[in-house]
């Protein structure tokens, strides 16, 4: 256990570095950024003085390493448009998508997971059906035409909820809905095809043969077995949605990370774009570690020590 801990704990830390490489170049991949920073208007002399002051007439090499010595501070420069600290305006954008994200998960989970045990467990008949019809939907469905739908039907035509906004929970419901549909789909579908693989293993049958209840069977020895591929994808899902649901968030007007990273690029704040990356990142590796982690507790036989003697 503390073998497989350290060894995904160095694949972050690796994975983090390049994260940074990968921030660090955005600017540099665009072209010159003093010119990509400063407005059009401004003197060749304006420029010269920028490029001094923020150091982009060093090496390269020079400029990463100072970087990424700022960026494990949290400094990611002052905001071009806001004369803010960067890393503090991400930070005040970011409970808005926590918000967003843990409400768009816990519908996920809540009606992913049941709809997958049903499914398995009527396998064939018409619920089993209507769930995979569902699945199908939620997956091809695109989030902006649900996001649209949802506002020309419930704001604009029956006026229960607000077109946008955050403050109250009534403004959340239909972003949280938008978001949580495909994860619905896709929690639903995958869940029911792990579940129907475990109740044909040897040890379910054994369990039925000894008069266990069949609800028994289901929630204490298959539904564990089978949570593994569900808890990937709400991992990665989390992630994903923590990473700014940007279309989303633009059609709700919701003031998270993802709207902010629009907004930056439109106004050329790349010091902003680059906090919001790496912060993102950041939390998407820690999530993926933690999803990791969680394998060993849902199956004990998964180690990398014994992965590598096999």
């Amino acid at each position: 256990m503390i073998k497989y801990f350290i060894k995904r704990f160095i694949h972050a830390l690796v994975v983090l570095i390049g994260v940074s490489m990968v921030v660090f170049l955005i600017v540099h991949l665009s072209g010159d950024p003093a010119l990509l920073m400063l407005p059009p208007e401004a003197t060749s002399e304006d420029i010269q003085k920028f490029r001094e002051t923020m150091g982009f007439n060093d090496p390269l090499w020079v400029q990463y390493g100072r970087f990424l010595h700022r960026a494990v501070r949290g400094d990611f420069g002052t905001s071009l448009h806001h004369n803010e600290p960067a890393i503090a305006i991400v930070f005040e954008r970011l409970p808005a998508t926590f918000e967003l994200t843990i409400a768009s998960m816990i519908i996920a989970i809540l009606l992913g997971i049941p709809s997958g045990i049903i499914a398995a467990v009527r396998r064939n008949t018409l619920l089993d059906t209507l769930v995979r019809i569902g699945a199908l939907l939620g997956q091809a469905t695109p989030i902006f035409w649900m996001g649209i739908m949802l506002v020309l039907l419930f704001s604009v035509n029956m006026r229960i909820f607000p077109t946008s906004g955050r403050g109250q929970f009534i403004q959340l419901v239909m972003p949280a809905f938008t978001l949580g549909f495909y994860s619905v789909a896709m929690i639903a579908r995958l869940l029911r095809s792990a579940l129907l693989e475990v109740l044909e293993q040897d040890y379910i049958r054994t369990a039925r043969a000894k008069g266990l209840s069949p609800h028994s069977v289901i929630l204490k020895h298959a539904l564990k077995n089978s949570l593994i591929p569900v808890v990937t994808i709400i991992g990665l899902q989390t992630g994903h949605l923590l990473g700014g649901a940007v279309i989303t968030e633009s059609i709700f007007a919701w003031p998270g990370v993802g709207r902010l990273a629009v907004q930056s690029i439109y106004a050329r704040d790349f010091p902003v774009v680059q906090a919001v990356v790496f912060i993102v990142a950041t939390l998407f590796v820690f999530i993926n570690f933690l999803v990791d982690l969680s394998y060993t507790w849902l199956d004990p036989r998964i180690s990398l020590g014994r992965g590598q003697n096999k």
